[in-house]
């Protein structure tokens, strides 16, 4: 009796709870099993050399990110395949932890590990939206887990594209701000859009909760 009235008065956080512990698995897991040099010479995977992709993506952000930058400083060169700088010697250089595949990793974490609701909750005030919803019946939500993995399907691509431009957003803001203020490139890379790129992880995992998951279980009944 004891663990079942515990049961229930944490089933309201239970999406949460799922979420920060898989953003914390997924985040250790990539940490422990993916390693390689600053300047990404060599990345592997379980020593497993997985060099290739990374190099690509860095190139191909560094390329994209420069076309941007060209576009408002007319001040802006490549120097190589990876270095976006400035002719007053201050510039940024995009290595393989650059490439946003960690941010792309726990994304699909984070969707894949999305719960279908049970046959029975009384849906009490949501930690994440504070909003409130009627009991649902019992048996409500049954058959609805083939079409809460399709909608898995086409909302972790959508997720892998936002996190893709987010990643070239974040970067050409970076270089443009540090242009004149080189100081502020540690806050703002390992602080700021950091913290803010997790954010936006989040925000579009409460969509996925609240505003898709919840019409599919009302569709599939």
């Amino acid at each position: 009796m004891k663990f079942h009235s515990l049961k229930q008065r944490f089933e309201p956080y239970s999406d949460v709870l799922v979420f920060m512990l898989t953003l914390l698995a997924a985040n250790y897991f990539w940490k422990f099993t993916f390693s390689g040099d600053e300047m990404g010479d060599q990345v592997t995977w379980l020593g497993i050399d997985v060099t290739a992709p990374f190099e690509w993506m860095a190139c191909h952000i560094a390329s994209a990110v420069y076309r941007l930058v060209s576009l408002c400083r007319e001040t802006a060169f490549m120097p190589d395949a990876h270095t976006i700088r400035f002719s007053n010697g201050v510039g940024s250089t995009i290595v393989w932890g650059c490439s946003g595949f960690k941010q792309m990793f726990i994304w699909f974490w984070l969707v894949v590990t999305v719960r279908n609701l049970p046959s029975a909750i009384s849906r009490q005030k949501s930690p994440v939206t504070n909003d409130k919803s009627s009991s649902l019946p019992c048996g409500e939500g049954r058959g609805g887990g083939s079409s809460l993995w399709l909608h898995k399907l086409w909302y972790i691509p959508v997720g892998w594209v936002c996190c893709y431009a987010f990643n070239i957003l974040r970067i050409f803001l970076i270089c443009l701000l540090i242009e004149n203020h080189p100081t502020w490139f540690h806050p703002l890379h390992d602080y700021f859009f950091k913290y803010l790129f997790y954010g936006m992880l989040f925000l579009m995992w409460v969509v996925f909760i609240e505003k898709i998951r919840p019409m599919r279980e009302t569709d599939s009944n």
